[in-house]
């Protein structure tokens, strides 16, 4: 496994259920476009897979 993920919002919130909302923003995306890179531990997986449909993840 990579030590980082790199991972990018790719569609909008508008319209998603405001726990996916609050789980892409605890992420520390706030608009499309953006990224932020993250260590690779369960718990930063189990948030990519919840908002899996908006995001696009990397191995860093």
């Amino acid at each position: 496994m990579a030590k980082t993920l790199k991972i990018t919002l790719r569609r909008s919130l508008i319209g998603e259920k405001p726990k996916t909302r609050a789980t892409v923003e605890s992420l520390g995306l706030r608009r499309i476009n953006s990224s932020v890179e993250r260590p690779d531990t369960p718990d930063v997986r189990g948030m990519v897979h919840r908002a899996r449909h908006l995001l696009e993840v990397e191995e860093a």
